[in-house]
C-alpha cells in the first residue's frame, strides 16, 4: 500500500462539460404521461437516462438561465466533507462506486456540487480512475486526497481510505469551526463598538455642540476634542471609508504576495494573549490528524510529512516540519526531528516516541490530535465565557467616555451658576 500511495496523482485540471437543467416530458411503462426536470451535461444523456428508467420522452428541452445569473452557492469545505462521508458510507455498505455517485449527485441540494460530482461520474465511466476524476477539481480535492484515494484504488480498500478521508474531513471542518468561533468574539466586540462609537459621533455629539454653541462659555478640553473628531467623520466620512478599504487592499494584496509578510503575521498571531494558545492548539492537532491519516493509509513517513505542512494552517509549523522531513529524509527519527525545532510539546515528542517504538504511530497521533482538538474547544468555550463581560465593559467604556465628554460642560456651567 505504501508503494501505491508513494505516486503522486498529478494531471493538469481538465474542464468538464458544463452540466445544465432540461425540462422533459415522456411517457411511461404503463402509458401515463409524466414531466420533470434532470441536470446532465447535453440533452442526448437526458434522453439516455430516462429510457434506462423505463421513460420514453417525448420533449426535452433546455431551461433558460435566469435573467441575473446563476443562483448557484458556493461548494464549501463542508460540502466536500459531507459528500465524502456519503460515498464512504456507500461504499461500505456495497453501492458500486458509479451508483453511489449518481445518488450522492443527484440528491445535492447545491447545483454546482451537484454538477462537480456529476462530472466525476461520468469520468469514472469512461475509465478515468476516481483519483484522476477527482485530481480534476484541485479546488476541492487536494493532493492529500488524491494520493490516499490512489493507494485505495491500487490496494482494493477504497472504502477503507475513503472512511479515514471522510473522518479526516470533518475532524478538519469542525476544528477550523471552534476556530473561527474564538477569532469571531473578539472581531464581533470591535465590530460593534466602533458601530456605536460612529453612531454617537456622527447624530448625538452634533445635537450637544448646538448646545453648547448657545452657552458662549470655554468648553473643557476632553469635550472639544470629541466635538472636533465628530466634525472630522461627518465632514471627512467618505474619506475615512476610503481610507480603510484602501488600507485592506494593500494590506490584502501583501498578504497574499509575500510570504514574508505572512509568515511575521503567523509567528505574532501565536503570541497574541487567549487567543495565541488555541491557534497554536490547532494547528498542532492538524498536524497530529493529517499525519495519522496518512500513515493509517501506508504513505510513506517522507511523503506524509510534505503534505502535513501544508495542511497545518501555519507557516512557522509548516517550515518546522518541512525542514523535519529533510531530516528523517536523511536517516532521522521522527520524535528528534521534532525535538530539534523547539516548537512540540513535550508531551507530542514523548508520544511520537513511543509510536515509534511500538510500531503504532497513528494511533498515538490519533489520540494526540483527540486531546488538542478537546484542548481548543475547552478554550474557545472559556474565551466566549470570558469575552461575554468584555463587551460590555468596552462598549460602555467607549459610550461612557462620550457621554462624561458631552455632560462636562454642563457639570461645569452649573457649579459656576
Amino acid at each position: 500500500m505504501a508503494l501505491a500511495a508513494s505516486s503522486k496523482v498529478k494531471q493538469k485540471p481538465v474542464q468538464a462539460e458544463k452540466a445544465a437543467v432540461y425540462a422533459w416530458e415522456g411517457v411511461d411503462r404503463r402509458g401515463s404521461r409524466i414531466k420533470g426536470e434532470s441536470r446532465a451535461a447535453n440533452m442526448n444523456l437526458v434522453r439516455a437516462e430516462l429510457r434506462r428508467q423505463g421513460v420514453n420522452p417525448t420533449k426535452v428541452r433546455k431551461k433558460p438561465e435566469p435573467l441575473f445569473g446563476s443562483a448557484k452557492k458556493k461548494i464549501t469545505p463542508g460540502d466536500i466533507a459531507v459528500f465524502t462521508r456519503q460515498l464512504a458510507t456507500m461504499m461500505t455498505a456495497g453501492v458500486p462506486l458509479v451508483q453511489a455517485f449518481d445518488i450522492v449527485g443527484r440528491g445535492h441540494e447545491n447545483p454546482a456540487m451537484q454538477d462537480m460530482i456529476l462530472s466525476i461520474k461520468q469520468d469514472i465511466e469512461s475509465g478515468t480512475a476516481m483519483a484522476l476524476a477527482l485530481s480534476k477539481h484541485p479546488k476541492y480535492f487536494d493532493d492529500l486526497v488524491c494520493n490516499l484515494v490512489a493507494a485505495g484504488e491500487q490496494a482494493g480498500v477504497l472504502e477503507a481510505l475513503l472512511d479515514k478521508i471522510a473522518t479526516y474531513k470533518e475532524k478538519t471542518e469542525s476544528l477550523k469551526g471552534k476556530i473561527k468561533k474564538a477569532l469571531f468574539y473578539p472581531a464581533a466586540v470591535i465590530a460593534v463598538a466602533i458601530v456605536v462609537t460612529a453612531v454617537i459621533l456622527v447624530f448625538v455629539i452634533p445635537q450637544f455642540k448646538e448646545l453648547f454653541t448657545s452657552f458662549g462659555a470655554d468648553l473643557p478640553a476632553f469635550t472639544l476634542m470629541v466635538i472636533a473628531l465628530s466634525d472630522l467623520l461627518r465632514q471627512w466620512w467618505w474619506a475615512v471609508f476610503l481610507g480603510i478599504g484602501a488600507i485592506s487592499w494593500v494590506i490584502g494584496n501583501i498578504f497574499q504576495r509575500s510570504r514574508k509578510f505572512r509568515e511575521t503575521l503567523d509567528r505574532l498571531s501565536l503570541k497574541i494573549p487567549v487567543i495565541g494558545p488555541i491557534l497554536d492548539k490547532a494547528s498542532l492537532a492538524r498536524f497530529a490528524r493529517t499525519l495519522s491519516t496518512m500513515f493509517a493509509a501506508g504513505v510513506p513517513l517522507v511523503e506524509a510529512l510534505e503534505s502535513v505542512a501544508g495542511s497545518t494552517g501555519n507557516i512557522v509549523y509548516q517550515d518546522a516540519v518541512m525542514k523535519m522531513r529533510e531530516e528523517v529524509a536523511t536517516g532521522q527519527s521522527l520524535q528528534l526531528a521534532m525535538r530539534q525545532r523547539n516548537l512540540f510539546p513535550h508531551m507530542v515528542i514523548q508520544m511520537t516516541s513511543i509510536g515509534e517504538e511500538s510500531g503504532a504511530l497513528d494511533d498515538m497521533l490519533a489520540k494526540v490530535a483527540d486531546f488538542y482538538e478537546e484542548q481548543v474547544d475547552n478554550a474557545v468555550d472559556a474565551l466566549s465565557s470570558l469575552l461575554e463581560p468584555m463587551i460590555m465593559v468596552v462598549i460602555g467604556g467607549l459610550v461612557g467616555s462620550l457621554i462624561v465628554a458631552m455632560y462636562l460642560p454642563i457639570f461645569k456651567l452649573a457649579s459656576v451658576v
